[in-house]
């Protein structure tokens, strides 16, 4: 415990106000895990408990990169102070499945890229079609046997090189992909709650001129009364609602778009994972040598 301050001493023996994570060192999150591993054997209630204890971690769009690994930007490959959802999300479900700093930042990489493999070209950036693939051995999608009969289903076309090309400056040989989404609509979410529980993946699927995708993601949690809430990263910071509040802020977020003239973003519904039991993390593979761009097979001049 050498090195912690005091605040966090405190913290570690219940003594006064518990520190979130976003204003810990590496250092605390290091005791913290080794902590929480031993205290909380079940992971459901670890990924609660440290999801809830980022609540009011600061919130910024696209904040992490492949820096210094890779110089397309100068993002970082991690960041304790600030999230977007994705990330919250991420960084969640890493920490629950870690006891250390070092398993942690592993974790982390195994979660945000196709096999662990770093770089901007195996990032998870499309949710359905890359993160909920990529991962599923760590949650599967159960949306369609939710709905039932109500389901939803959307087509999705992803062009993933098109994407790195314009976003990131970076040329790389994928076919475009499509896909068949299922989902829960809105209107349907409050009678399949019930059968979420505390570490459960959640998409939301928005809409817009005909087009459906999942725009934003969070972690199922309950509460005493076992109502099911969303925790999120979303403007301005982390927060935990009631699935009926974020719909009706979602909606208003859509009226006032409207109303200012905009093309407005509309709910459509929710994309629900489960998170697997037991989680069987398998290894990465072997972080291939940087080639010259105009040898590596994964690039064209």
């Amino acid at each position: 415990m050498l090195g912690l301050s005091c605040a966090m001493l405190a913290a570690c023996a219940g003594v006064g106000e518990p520190v979130p994570i976003h204003r810990m060192t590496p250092e605390q999150v290091d005791a913290y895990l080794r902590r929480m591993q031993r205290d909380e054997p079940d992971l459901r209630r670890r990924i609660a408990a440290i999801g809830r204890r980022n609540i009011g971690q600061p919130y910024v769009l696209n904040l992490l990169g492949e820096y210094p690994w890779q110089l397309h930007d100068r993002l970082p490959m991690f960041s304790l102070t600030h999230s977007d959802c994705v990330v919250f999300a991420e960084h969640t479900y890493a920490m629950a499945l870690s006891g250390s700093w070092e398993e942690f930042f592993w974790m982390l990489q195994r979660i945000r890229y196709k096999d662990g493999v770093i770089g901007v070209s195996t990032r998870n950036h499309y949710t359905e079609q890359d993160w909920n693939v990529n991962n599923a051995w760590l949650v599967t999608d159960i949306s369609a046997p939710l709905a039932g009969a109500d389901v939803g289903r959307y087509e999705l076309t992803v062009d993933r090189a098109a994407f790195l090309r314009m976003r990131h400056r970076t040329e790389a040989d994928f076919p475009v992909t499509r896909s068949v989404e299922a989902y829960v609509p809105a209107a349907h979410v409050e009678r399949v709650l019930a059968q979420l529980a505390d570490g459960d993946f959640v998409n939301v699927i928005s809409t817009r001129g005909g087009q459906h995708w999942a725009s934003h993601v969070g972690l199922v949690v309950t509460q005493p009364d076992g109502s099911r809430h969303f925790l999120n990263s979303a403007e301005p910071q982390v927060r935990e609602e009631s699935f009926a509040a974020f719909i009706e802020r979602v909606a208003r977020r859509a009226r006032d778009q409207a109303a200012a003239g905009k093309p407005a973003l509309q709910l459509a519904g929710f994309k629900f994972l489960r998170l697997n039991e037991p989680v069987a993390v398998p290894p990465m593979l072997p972080q291939p040598r940087p080639q010259d761009r105009g040898q590596s097979p994964v690039f064209r001049q």
